[in-house]
């Protein structure tokens, strides 16, 4: 992979991350456009160093909130922050499950399969249609929530499914504040992905091969740049933003992508 294609693909994991229409649908599609031809365990070692980027810049833009929660942690209560860390403890078993056990099968998915990402994309959208419908609320996400929303997030290892648009979605669904599930959603995330780098580096998966360094190294510092900006405004926008228009994106992407697919078969 050359080092324009590293840039273009950070940059898009950088943006799609936190919007709601699907980083890892986007990545294969940007990959299927620029002619990216490698290897599913390739792809995938690429797509995991672009999410981890996107995860130091969640710890970046919510550093305070993670500090609060840290230091509530170490007063060994059961106050609000204990309760935070548990119910995304909780949100993180489907993940693992279906890392720990199904990690082979997942790695399949991930080499252009553009017909699979204009599926998913396409429900995602129905996702985001019925959460628009759904009244705002003052509630907190719950522990029962934290499991139903991890489901969610396992669901949405599969490419074209937007990991932030299932889980805000679930959680509005279940009648959780939009903010708060948007939070939720953003943290959520920074252990599973911390924890999938750790284990590759551990299993040998992840190694410093000189001749990916580069193109993995431009594309890290491109999706963490704009994920900076990207999570920033979305922490801003999704206060008053419509996810019925980010919906109407991911089906026409969603319609665009299963025609490519067929029409290169």
């Amino acid at each position: 992979m050359d080092i324009i294609n590293s840039i273009v693909l950070g940059v898009i994991q950088g943006l799609t991350e936190f919007l709601p229409v699907s980083s890892s649908g986007h990545l294969e599609l940007g990959k299927a456009i620029l002619g990216d031809e490698s290897e599913p365990k390739k792809s995938l070692l690429f797509t995991v160093v672009l999410h981890f980027a996107t995860a130091l810049s969640t710890i970046v833009v919510f550093r305070k909130d993670i500090v609060d929660i840290i230091k509530g942690i170490l007063k060994f209560e059961w106050n609000e922050d204990l309760q935070f860390a548990a119910k995304i403890a909780l949100s993180m078993i489907p993940a693992v499950i279906i890392g720990l056990f199904f990690e082979a099968q997942l790695e399949q998915l991930f080499g252009g399969n553009i017909l699979l990402v204009g599926c998913m994309l396409i429900i995602t959208a129905a996702l985001l249609f019925l959460a628009d419908k759904a009244k705002d609320t003052n509630k907190k996400v719950s522990f029962k929530n934290a499991l139903v929303i991890g489901i969610s997030q396992a669901i949405a290892m599969l490419p074209g499914i937007s990991r932030s648009g299932a889980t805000i979605s679930t959680s509005v669904l279940l009648g959780n504040d939009k903010t708060k599930a948007a939070r939720f959603s953003f943290l959520m995330v920074v252990p599973l992905i911390f924890g999938k780098i750790a284990k590759d580096v551990l299993s040998g998966d992840i190694t410093y091969d000189s001749a990916n360094f580069t193109s993995l190294s431009i594309g890290f510092i491109a999706a963490f740049v704009s994920g900076l900006f990207a999570c920033t405004w979305m922490i801003a926008l999704v206060k008053k933003s419509k996810l019925s228009y980010f919906a109407i994106y991911c089906l026409v992407v969603g319609v665009i992508a299963i025609v490519f697919a067929l029409l290169n078969k």
